[in-house]
């Protein structure tokens, strides 16, 4: 990220580190003041992570709520070429996809919330932007602590053109569903997810490429598991999910990846919502419909629940501030109302 001042340190600055500390012991006592100034000063100079670079704050898309996510951009090329039209065109010609429409008489809604997303569809549209990640990067650097051929996820190793074709989305889906199957991980966890990858990839400098996307989106799950759940998952059911793998891996992967996002795990709830209706956008993009379901009664009767419990805490924030709300004909009764006599 280029930022001058950082509570953080790679790898690397811990290792130059030790050798000023080495070449202390050799100098003397002037040595050791001269350490201790320098040291100080760089605490002095500590800033917290939320005071850090301002004017990269607009531009990161995983903290700032009016910066579109990487994958639609990603996406554009792909949609703009006519590619996912062509698609959507020859499944209506072949009468195969039909979207269902709601009448007088009947409504169709999705499960899908921005509080309560549906797992498996939002599994697979974080699936899709990271196939457009790994599509579309515009380079290949890579960390070798990502690197499938240095760190492989499975005793057979992997195949000598292992970096050189990209997966399917179907391939990516399925390496994501397994490990959110077996971990019991909820859908808003998938979306977190994407937001620390986005992150990771604006901080580290870095490209998603055939031979690095699997133990990049594996970091990225270990984080949002431990943020969002209230009973994360520790290191070591991924080793039981994952046969082949060590815990010392895991660890080591989990630690390098905060050090790379600069220990930033926070995600506002503005962000978390542009990334779920991003998602969403990308969906009917490439035609992956959410499943329509007919309104029932108990579904309305949910719903409108839910809404009256939104709309009465909205009501009582506004008071507290010395806000009027103006009520609908539903909330006015016949007691409270008053209205002013005109004498002729």
């Amino acid at each position: 990220m280029g930022n001058k001042h950082s509570c953080c340190v790679y790898p690397g600055g811990r290792g130059s580190g030790r050798s000023s500390s080495s070449q202390k012991g050799a100098g003397g006592g002037s040595g050791e003041a001269n350490h201790e100034d320098v040291s100080e000063e760089h605490m002095c100079n500590l800033q917290h992570i939320s005071e850090r670079e301002p004017d990269d704050l607009d531009q990161d898309p995983s903290l700032h709520p009016s910066a579109g996510p990487l994958f639609l951009s990603k996406s554009k090329q792909v949609i703009e070429n006519g590619l996912v039209r062509r698609r959507s065109r020859s499944h209506l010609d072949d009468g195969r996809t039909l979207k269902k429409s709601s009448s007088c008489s009947t409504i169709y809604l999705d499960d899908s919330t921005v509080s309560q997303p549906n797992l498996k569809n939002t599994i697979k549209c974080v699936a899709l932007a990271i196939y457009y990640h790994i599509r579309n990067r515009a380079d290949n650097r890579i960390l070798d602590i990502f690197d499938e051929k240095l760190h492989p996820l499975t005793k057979d190793g992997v195949p000598p053109d292992y970096d050189r074709h990209n997966p399917e989305h179907r391939h990516i889906y399925k390496f994501v569903r397994t490990l959110f199957n077996a971990a019991q991980l909820t859908a808003e966890c998938a979306i977190i997810t994407l937001v620390y990858l986005e992150r990771l990839l604006t901080y580290a400098d870095i490209d998603m490429t055939p031979g690095t996307w699997k133990r990049i989106v594996l970091g990225a799950i270990i984080l949002a598991s431990k943020v969002w759940d209230d009973q994360a998952v520790w290191n070591v059911d991924y080793c039981q999910i994952l046969k082949d793998i060590c815990v010392d891996d895991m660890n080591e992967l989990e630690r390098q990846y905060l050090v790379m996002i600069q220990f930033n795990i926070n995600v506002p709830s503005s962000v978390y919502a542009k990334y779920y209706f991003s998602l969403r956008t990308l969906a009917e993009a490439n035609d992956l419909t959410f499943p329509a379901e007919t309104l029932s009664k108990e579904r309305a009767q949910k719903l409108e629940a839910m809404s009256r419990i939104c709309e009465d805490k909205y009501a009582s924030q506004l008071g507290r501030n010395g806000h009027k709300k103006w009520s609908s004909l539903d909330n006015i009764n016949a007691t409270c109302r008053r209205s002013v006599a005109i004498l002729s």
